[in-house]
């Protein structure tokens, strides 16, 4: 597949390739530590007894 394109280009795409996975992790684990931390005082019981009556 990249047979066709030469090294310097095989170089930038696996290097932009690499970038973009590791923007796209860090933008997923900002999202699960904003769900972690924005919880009511991280009170698991009251957490839990709150979304229960809803």
């Amino acid at each position: 597949m990249f047979d066709a394109l030469s090294e310097e280009t095989q170089l930038v795409l696996v290097v932009i390739g690499i970038a973009l996975l590791f923007l796209i992790v860090k933008w997923n684990s900002g999202r699960n530590k904003k769900k972690l931390y924005d919880r009511d005082k991280r009170d698991f019981r009251k957490n839990y007894f709150k979304k229960k009556k809803k």
